[in-house]
């Protein structure tokens, strides 16, 4: 992919053969006993992700991922059943590498970084351009949104809660914060202006959000 998160490292793509057949030219990767090579994985996620931005989801097909990828088309199969399955897979496992939460134990600087990072994910990065083509399939596929959000939010869902559930066990947040409503009120916005309205989410407005909800929570009130 060519756009990251900040403070992520580029994933590099990796030089894969044409021939599946082991001895081809520059192929040193080792596959398993069914012939899955993390070298040529890599560049079939990375080939999806690519194509995806250069030509939107209905230019995305197998054969032009087995082409960009330097891979039969056989190989895909064996892995993945549809360009959707290879295309989420991508992005969960650019989700799970850029949105780390950070834990410098200040919570207004923490919140802030990781709305950032979210944001910026979203709506910037070549990531956010697989989720925004993963949602709207998943408006006309219920199958498919299903399996999506099944492996999509649930781990999301438990990064946006880390720094706040850190927060309550060392005593900067009450024991009894709705961390379900207050997550909704931070990260909610976000989803809301990429997927909806279209408006920016630069720091000026994630950082907003953090105030906010410090003003809310962990701030004394004014005598």
């Amino acid at each position: 992919m060519t756009s990251r998160t900040p403070g992520a490292d580029a994933r590099t793509t990796p030089t894969v053969g044409g021939s599946d057949a082991p001895g081809g030219s520059a192929r040193q990767h080792h596959g398993n006993r069914h012939g899955r090579s993390e070298q040529a994985r890599l560049a079939v996620i990375e080939a999806a992700d690519d194509l995806l931005v250069e030509k939107g989801f209905a230019g995305v097909t197998m054969e032009g991922i087995a082409a960009r990828a330097g891979v039969a088309k056989q190989t895909i199969y064996r892995w993945w059943s549809t360009k959707t399955d290879v295309l989420m897979d991508a992005f969960l496992e650019d989700a799970a590498e850029d949105l780390t939460v950070p834990d410098s134990g200040d919570l207004a600087r923490d919140l802030r970084d990781y709305l950032r990072r979210l944001a910026h994910f979203l709506a910037k990065s070549d990531s956010g351009a697989v989720f925004r083509a993963l949602i709207a399939q998943a408006q006309h596929d219920p199958a498919f949104g299903r399996d999506f959000r099944a492996k999509w939010l649930d781990p999301q869902r438990r990064r946006d809660r880390l720094a706040l559930e850190r927060a309550i066990a060392d005593g900067r947040l009450p024991a009894d914060l709705d961390i379900a409503g207050e997550t909704d009120r931070l990260v909610g916005p976000l989803y809301y202006r990429v997927l909806i309205t279209d408006e920016p989410v630069d720091a000026p407005y994630t950082d907003a959000l953090v105030e906010a909800f410090l003003d809310r929570h962990a701030r004394p009130a004014a005598p």
